[in-house]
């Protein structure tokens, strides 16, 4: 039996192709997944993406859209996850403003639900929470502190000065 039949196995080897080249269609990816010795159909395929919470997003040079997973698929904090944040906010993070208690980021079009996810999910003990539209999110800050200090601390990660 082909160790990759089952779906949790499928699942992994899609994650890993996703994270690991920059996939532009269905097509791709099972062009790929064959090269692994993997064949699924593009109905398996596409529910397998959405299971995975697949996204396409616009590179951030504009380039075509490209698949990217947050996360492993499952929605969940992440213990020390700063560090994937870090990777994606020096990805994704192109400006930042602070009012009051709120910051709002620009991204890439179609990238802010993304970052917003990962933020989140980072629980971050400064952040109480993220509203993310297509290229813009809202960063509520907790009592204490400014837009402005949250702002520069995510891009103070974003610029690796953890």
């Amino acid at each position: 039996m082909n160790p990759l039949a089952t779906k949790a196995a499928r699942h992994g080897r899609i994650t890993d192709l996703i994270r690991d080249h920059e996939i532009r269609s269905q097509t791709e990816l099972m062009a790929l997944l064959s090269q692994a010795g993997l064949s699924v159909t593009q109905a398996t395929l596409s529910r397998d993406l959405e299971e995975l919470g697949a996204l396409k997003l616009r590179g951030v040079d504009g380039g075509p859209p490209v698949y990217r997973i947050p996360e492993d698929g499952h929605p969940r904090p992440m213990a020390g996850g700063t560090d994937r944040l870090a990777r994606l906010l020096g990805e994704l993070l192109l400006s930042f403003d602070g009012s009051a208690n709120l910051a709002v980021l620009r991204t890439p079009p179609g990238a802010a639900q993304y970052l917003a996810s990962a933020i989140d999910r980072a629980s971050l003990a400064d952040i109480v929470g993220t509203i993310a539209g297509d290229d813009t999110i809202l960063v509520v800050a907790r009592d204490g502190l400014t837009g402005a200090q949250v702002g520069r601390m995510l891009a103070g990660l974003a610029a690796g000065d953890s």
